[in-house]
């Protein structure tokens, strides 16, 4: 089995941080970096948390790069109100020994993608797309050498997380997210509408901490619940993907990122019915097997537990 290949830009963040475990707990996966971005929480402490989440895997020897500290154009937002003031919720992680790479994310992504053979990398992206975008801006030559940009942002019948309108990710920089839309990068989209499927419920917390390892223990922690309602597994919905698309259901879309409106900045209008007349330029998915998903999660931690580095 050859390894699917891939660079995963993220804000860690709960979420977040249990979808690098995932993608690090997976024979089938080859992360060649992690990037972090400004968005859940400042940069200092995504850059932080993300190295601090390889070594709880045991994967130290994985290149973290900082990348873009704001937004493109729009005044910076964050979300302590879910992630804590740490990022990590209740969980507390040591600080990390291993070394943040020198060079800035964008330009460390921009060189990986380069060097490989065309279409070989899956792009990650798991927070706001600064990072993404500002690649594409800097050298459009990349576009055309990714195998697949797979994304946890936008909602279309679930409306948004952070206004009405507008998710989370895609509100933190809507600029840049129209940059990615219009890109010609092929798309996976996976919105609110299907990680809002995606519950950890008392049941499958259990079941994780019944796995009696020390990582499992601290993803268990990370899935608690924030307030009344199971959290959603959100990001970890991207490298669920890659690992078992067959776990998905999506269709072929345009989907266009309001920009202009104060009142639906950051909106990701999904064209379902091909009413607009523009392009397809999106694989937008709306239902999940959300038992099969956990039952994978359980799985990879499992072969973790047994396999450390």
């Amino acid at each position: 089995m050859i390894p699917k290949r891939l660079v995963i830009d993220t804000d860690p963040g709960i979420d977040d941080a249990v979808a690098i475990v995932l993608a690090l707990a997976s024979p089938e996966l080859q992360v060649e970096a992690v990037v972090a971005v400004a968005g859940n929480l400042p940069l200092g402490i995504t850059e932080t948390n993300a190295r601090a989440i390889c070594e709880l895997s045991g994967r130290p020897d994985i290149a973290v790069y900082a990348g873009c500290a704001r937004p493109m154009t729009r005044p910076p937002i964050t979300a302590e109100h879910f992630h804590g003031e740490t990022g990590l919720g209740a969980l507390v992680l040591p600080p990390p020994t291993m070394t943040l790479r020198p060079e800035h994310g964008v330009d460390a992504t921009i060189d990986l993608i380069r060097a490989e053979p065309k279409k070989s990398i899956a792009w990650c992206a798991l927070g706001p797309l600064t990072n993404v975008a500002m690649a594409i801006i800097k050298a459009p030559d990349i576009v055309e050498r990714v195998g697949e940009l797979v994304l946890m942002g936008g909602a279309s019948r679930a409306l948004g997380n952070t206004t009405p309108a507008a998710e989370f990710n895609i509100h933190a920089d809507p600029h840049a997210a129209q940059v990615v839309f219009e890109s010609g990068l092929p798309i996976t989209m996976i919105p609110l509408d299907v990680t809002h499927q995606v519950r950890s419920t008392p049941e499958r917390i259990a079941s994780i901490v019944a796995i009696g390892t020390p990582i499992a223990s601290a993803v268990a922690e990370l899935l608690q619940p924030s307030g009344t309602e199971p959290s959603a597994l959100h990001d970890p919905c991207v490298i669920a993907y890659l690992l078992a698309p067959e776990l998905f259901q999506g269709s072929r879309v345009n989907v266009a990122i309001e920009c202009e409106s104060g009142l639906t900045l950051g909106m990701t209008v999904v064209d379902w019915r091909g009413v607009s007349g523009r392009p397809v330029n999106a694989h937008v998915l709306h239902t999940v097997d959300a038992g099969g998903l956990y039952r994978l999660l359980e799985q990879r931690l499992g072969w973790l537990s047994s396999n450390p580095r």
